[in-house]
């Protein structure tokens, strides 16, 4: 075993056991192939391929700690986890081994040694994540499993200025689901919410301190509605005042929604 500790909670800030040291590691993973980041009995979780694959290569049950969860069917293009390793294995090691072990929709893009306290969830300081959609009367079989079709024309102008509104700092309850656990503070940072378009090609980044369950899909699920007529601009800042959760805010569909970037 790991340790004589016992089993390891999300919520504990451990060092490495004697004889082990913390590796960093960033993630890529096309989540249309799994149930999301946690481990779950009888379904295939990004954080279990890669514990299976540590298992196989140290014979030791490690566990893969992340940034953050991610649910079923959102992507990962720099997921942070970290794990502690018998102290013998090194950084590029530790990455071949792994990627050669691991499903080819999950990868360990880069590997590092960390420090002994490092935590992939308590030492960040903020997310960037991104929202495709692609807007045109066809669908893009390319984009199919990243990006949200929608066939109706999307005025981008008003998604800027709905998104506009919304930056800042904002008691967010409005724009996030209920994960049928205790969330404490709705209070978030958003620092950017930004609407961009490359041909068909319409990408929400959205760029905070930290975000709520769901709140990135509720953000970009509104702007599309606002986008295609359906809710005014204005209506934005009545939902968001409201602080409570309507039918008038959707959530946007996962395989949208990609972890760009998490900052330390």
């Amino acid at each position: 075993m790991v340790s004589q500790r016992g089993p390891r909670r999300e919520t504990e800030r451990v060092p490495p056991p004697e004889g082990f040291r913390r590796m960093r590691l960033e993630l890529a993973y096309d989540g249309a192939d799994f149930f999301g980041w946690q481990v779950q009995p009888r379904r295939e979780t990004v954080q279990g391929a890669l514990e299976r694959a540590v298992q196989e290569l140290t014979g030791r049950k490690v566990r893969v700690f992340s940034s953050g969860r991610t649910d079923t069917g959102v992507h990962a293009r720099a997921q942070v986890a970290h794990l502690d390793v018998p102290a013998g294995w090194k950084p590029g090691q530790l990455q071949l081994a792994m990627n050669a072990l691991l499903p080819e929709s999950v990868r360990v893009v880069k590997a590092r040694r960390a420090r002994p306290d490092f935590h992939a969830r308590f030492d960040a300081t903020g997310k960037e994540y991104r929202y495709s959609i692609w807007n045109a009367p066809v669908a893009c079989p390319l984009h199919r499993r990243q990006a949200l079709h929608v066939r109706l024309p999307l005025d981008v102008a008003a998604m800027r200025s709905a998104a506009a509104l919304l930056e800042g700092t904002h008691d967010f309850r409005s724009f996030s689901a209920n994960p049928r656990r205790d969330i404490g503070e709705t209070v978030r940072t958003l620092r950017q919410l930004q609407v961009t378009r490359r041909g068909a090609l319409v990408t929400i980044k959205a760029v905070g301190d930290g975000f709520l369950y769901k709140m990135v899909r509720s953000l970009a699920g509104h702007l599309i509605r606002v986008g295609t007529g359906a809710v005014s601009v204005e209506e934005t800042t009545a939902l968001l005042e409201a602080r409570r959760r309507t039918a008038r805010v959707e959530t946007a569909p996962a395989h949208g929604l990609c972890l760009w970037r998490v900052s330390y």
